[in-house]
């Protein structure tokens, strides 16, 4: 039976062992064997994409795969043919879709008709892949995950949403600090607060950053106008001035504490360049487990 990958809830029941699995294949990199020769695997791109792209494509090759990467202005998508009937037409000729949607409903329609494993590279209401990456990131430099107060700070978008339900299966104690009109999904919220209440973990929802960024152990940001937001930069530096990951924000975390952004960054900002670039940031070993985490992902959901 096959097998999607949509929402970080559907690793729920396996998602340490494939952060495990993704912490290995990184320890191997480049002398593991090829589990997925002979599979190839469909990418589809309705939006632009540097770690995506490169890490799927990379991923799929160094375990003995290939990719086809797709445009829907190459296909016959752009010319009228329906997401389902595209689905039912690549589910006999590769083993398994990548897809970058604008929306979140042609995602799962998409997933529906097809007849092999759907990976969301990214939608409008989540992007899961991003945080399994994150997750291995933290997992690294902390050990464990259970416990750790993780602070997201910035606009309530899809990284935040997957954050949260990621953060909540894993009893972390999750902030987000967003302004009140750009707060995460509500019915995310929800779900996420149920989780983390039976596995020992908390959700809290404010709106300015002090209480969020005390003693915490992760402080995270996203850019402040997603693709596909039509928010004028200035509107959007005015929206969100006091959400900026800096050094009187980092002063209040714990010494230890990790700075993550998922790329790519406006310095100035959502984050100083102080900030990013400092001691306490792991940004680039959060883009590099990308690729590792994409791996365990596509042995996973393809093998």
């Amino acid at each position: 039976m096959k097998r999607d990958l949509i929402s970080v809830l559907d690793v729920s029941k396996d998602l340490q062992s494939i952060l495990d699995l993704a912490y290995r294949l990184k320890g191997s990199r480049g002398i593991h064997d090829q589990p997925l020769k002979g599979k190839t695997l469909a990418t589809i791109f309705e939006k632009s994409s540097t770690r995506t792209r490169v890490s799927f494509e990379v991923a799929m090759t160094e375990l003995g795969g290939q990719v086809i990467n797709l445009s829907p202005k190459d296909m016959q998508l752009g010319r009228g043919e329906t997401v389902a009937d595209t689905a039912k037409v690549l589910s006999r000729y590769v083993h398994g879709i990548m897809y970058r949607a604008n929306s979140h409903v042609t995602m799962m329609e998409l997933a529906e008709n097809a007849t092999i494993p759907v990976i969301n590279g990214l939608d409008d209401l989540e992007h899961p892949c991003q945080v399994l990456a994150d997750l291995l990131t933290i997992m690294e430099h902390k050990g464990e995950l259970k416990g750790l107060k993780v602070s997201y700070f910035g606009d309530g978008n899809n990284v935040c949403n997957s954050l949260m339900l990621a953060a909540a299966l894993c009893g972390m104690h999750f902030y987000a600090a967003c302004p009140k009109d750009r707060k995460p999904d509500p019915a995310i919220i929800e779900e996420a607060e149920a989780i983390a209440k039976a596995r020992g973990g908390s959700v809290t929802n404010v709106f300015t950053t002090q209480q969020a960024a005390k003693d915490a152990d992760v402080l995270y940001t996203d850019v402040w106008v997603s693709m596909g937001d039509e928010t004028p930069p200035e509107k959007a530096r005015e929206t969100f001035a006091n959400f900026q990951i800096n050094k009187a924000l980092l002063d209040l975390a714990k010494d230890d504490c990790l700075v993550m952004h998922c790329l790519p960054a406006h310095r100035g900002d959502e984050i100083t360049a102080e900030v990013m670039d400092g001691p306490n940031s792991v940004v680039f070993d959060q883009a590099e487990n990308r690729l590792h985490a994409q791996k365990a992902v596509l042995t996973t959901f393809l093998r």
